[in-house]
């Protein structure tokens, strides 16, 4: 026992020494954690019902992002009593497989927007979106009526697809080359609305913004709000091992 004391004692008095003994057991560390790695495809378990976004969606989702919602609401529902009980079943990390990037985060100056899809109408969006104090009064949300005046631009979304494709979401060369089409299809409820749902189960295809007449960034950002934590069926769908 002395002499390994005496050896500790050496180790630490010799700043060579220790830095390389440091760099040894933290390179060994890192390639214990990191290797495995290397022979796995994925290291989140896919839960049945998640999908890709589907264009409309995507593009709300873009909005959303670009208008920094992200900076008031998460999108995570901790595996907490007093969470679950107000939002619902905690958040799996399968739901945000296809997000780049994921909107978890911490800051909730809103509420967690997990599960707010199908909880209210879209003319409730609609109007919180537009006057968010008419509907909860002491909100501090700004007002994005604008949304509803300018139309959803669709060029470029097969191109987005493409993209995420190539990061591994899986969209299929038919999705990509039917993009924009989907988007007008899915927003307005009318041409090949079941092509849309083919390709993506569950999606929601009508007018989101009350204005038949055009495609509104209103209505993709409403698609997208309301497609939230609707994927999972977690009655049936998720795995044993994070079951109720």
């Amino acid at each position: 026992m002395a002499n390994w004391a005496e050896k500790h004692k050496k180790l630490e008095r010799n700043v060579t020494l220790l830095g390389v003994a440091a760099l040894v057991t933290v390179a060994i560390g890192g390639i214990v954690e990191i290797a495995p790695l290397f022979w796995i495809q994925s290291t989140v378990a896919h839960v049945e019902g998640v999908r890709p976004y589907t264009p409309l969606e995507l593009a709300g989702r873009n909005i959303y992002m670009r208008e920094g919602c992200y900076g008031c609401h998460s999108q995570m529902v901790r595996p907490f009593p007093d969470e679950k009980e107000r939002y619902g079943h905690y958040s799996l990390a399968a739901e945000s497989m296809y997000d780049h990037p994921f909107q978890w985060g911490s800051e909730r100056t809103g509420p967690d927007l997990a599960r707010v899809g199908g909880r209210y109408s879209d003319e409730w969006h609609v109007q919180h979106l537009a006057d968010p104090q008419s509907v909860v009064p002491e909100s501090i949300m700004p007002k994005y009526g604008f949304l509803a005046k300018r139309d959803l631009d669709v060029e470029g979304l097969g191109e987005h697809l493409v993209a995420l494709r190539r990061v591994g979401v899986p969209y299929t060369d038919e999705a990509i080359e039917n993009a924009e089409a989907d988007a007008i299809a899915q927003g307005s409820g009318e041409g090949d609305t079941a092509a849309v749902t083919a390709r993506y189960p569950k999606a929601q295809s009508r007018d989101f913004d009350g204005d038949p007449t055009r495609l509104t960034e209103m209505d993709a950002l409403v698609a997208y709000l309301q497609g939230l934590g609707t994927q999972v069926d977690f009655e049936t769908a998720i795995p044993q091992e994070v079951a109720e």
